[in-house]
C-alpha cells in the first residue's frame, strides 16, 4: 500500500481545487492511501470526501503535528500550498516530495508591472502536473464537493416565495476590492425580479440587511444564518449562482451549477478562475472590465481601491449581469 500525503492548509477555494488531484490519484493509482494536511477550520471541506483516507490537521505546535505524521510513515508528500512552513514538514520527514510551482514571479511582474508571463493553464493544471510521476492524467471531470447526507437545509424553511426556486447570490469576498457593490446587486436583483438568496459570512450580514430592505421579499438574506456546508447545500438547490472571486464560487462549480463570475481588482490569468467539469453543459461565465490599466491591483485584495475610484467593478453593470444569469 503506497502512502501519499498532500498538503494544503488553506483557503476554502484553494482546497476544492486540490480535489481533482484526489480523484485522479485515487482512481489511477492501484493500492493507495491519501491522507491530506490541512488547518482544521477548513476540515469539513473534506470530511465527507470518499478518496481521502485520512485527514490531519495543522495544530499551533508544528513540531507535535511533525511527530504525528512520522509515525503514519508515508512514502512521498504532494505539497500543493508550498510555503514555510510545509517545507519545514517535508524537510522533517525525510522521504521524497513534490512541490506545485506557486509562480509567484510571473504573479508579481502581472500585479506590479501589467506584464502577463503566467502561462494559460489553470491552477488545477498545475496542481495535477505535480502528480504527473504517479502516472496521473487530468480525467476532465471537474471539481468536486461532497456533501454530507446529515447537513440538510429543507426549502420549506425558506420564505414561501423562494420555495419553488431562487437564485443564489454571494456577496460576500475576503477583501473590498473583490466584492460586487450593494447598489449594483441592488439593481440585479430588480431586473431578475426573482427569489433571491444571499449568501454570505457573519461579516456580510449588514450589507445583506440594506439589500433585503431596499428590493424586499424577493430577498431572503442568509449571510451568516447558515454553515459553509449549509451554504454549500444552498448552492446546490438554486437555479444558477452570481459570485465575487471567493471560496463559494469554486463550491458553486463543483456542484455544476451555472455560475456567472464578476471581477474586481484580481483576474482570471492569475489561474483560478472557475473550473468546470468538462462534459457539463454549464460553463462559467465571466464578467470583468479587461481594459483597465490598473487591474490586477493585487493577487488577493484590498480594503479599498488603491486608485480611489473602484471602476474595476462599478462600470460592470447590472444589466450586463441579469442577461448573463436570465440567458
Amino acid at each position: 500500500m503506497k502512502k501519499i500525503l498532500i498538503i494544503r492548509f488553506s483557503s476554502i477555494g484553494d482546497i476544492v481545487l486540490t480535489t481533482p488531484v484526489l480523484r485522479c490519484i485515487h482512481e489511477q493509482v492501484k493500492n493507495v492511501e491519501i491522507h491530506y494536511l490541512t488547518k482544521a477550520n477548513f476540515q469539513s471541506l473534506l470530511s465527507a470526501n470518499p478518496y481521502i483516507t485520512k485527514i490531519h490537521l495543522l495544530g499551533d505546535n508544528l513540531k507535535a503535528t511533525i511527530s504525528a505524521l512520522k509515525k503514519e510513515q508515508f512514502d512521498e508528500v504532494i505539497d500543493l500550498h508550498y510555503n514555510l512552513r510545509t517545507w519545514r514538514v517535508k524537510s522533517a520527514l525525510h522521504i521524497k516530495s513534490y512541490s506545485f510551482a506557486k509562480l509567484n514571479w510571473e504573479k508579481f511582474l502581472l500585479v506590479k508591472f501589467k506584464v502577463n508571463r503566467m502561462p494559460t493553464v489553470h491552477i488545477v493544471d498545475r496542481y495535477l502536473e505535480t502528480v504527473k510521476h504517479l502516472g496521473v492524467v487530468n480525467d476532465g471531470k471537474g471539481l468536486d464537493f461532497f456533501i454530507p447526507p446529515s447537513v440538510s437545509v429543507e426549502m420549506n424553511s425558506l420564505p414561501e416565495t423562494h420555495q419553488q426556486g431562487f437564485i443564489a447570490i454571494v456577496i460576500g469576498a475576503a477583501h473590498f476590492t473583490k466584492r460586487l457593490p450593494i447598489q449594483t446587486a441592488i439593481k440585479v436583483i430588480k431586473g431578475l425580479n426573482e427569489p433571491v438568496v444571499l449568501l454570505g459570512g457573519p461579516e456580510d450580514a449588514s450589507n445583506g440587511e440594506l439589500i433585503a430592505k431596499e428590493v424586499g421579499a424577493m430577498v431572503f438574506n442568509g449571510c451568516g444564518k447558515f454553515s459553509l456546508l449549509e451554504s454549500a447545500r444552498l448552492l446546490e438547490l438554486s437555479k444558477c449562482v452570481l459570485s465575487n472571486d471567493t471560496g463559494l464560487m469554486h463550491i458553486a462549480a463543483a456542484l455544476d451549477k451555472q455560475t456567472v463570475s464578476v471581477w474586481g481588482n484580481t483576474v482570471p490569468e492569475l489561474g483560478m478562475y472557475s473550473y468546470f467539469n468538462k462534459q457539463s453543459k454549464n460553463k462559467p461565465i465571466v464578467l470583468e472590465i479587461k481594459d483597465l490599466k490598473c487591474r490586477p491591483c493585487s493577487k488577493i485584495g484590498f480594503d479599498k481601491c488603491p486608485k480611489g475610484h473602484f471602476k474595476c467593478m462599478e462600470m460592470i453593470s447590472a444589466s450586463t449581469i441579469v442577461k448573463q444569469l436570465k440567458g
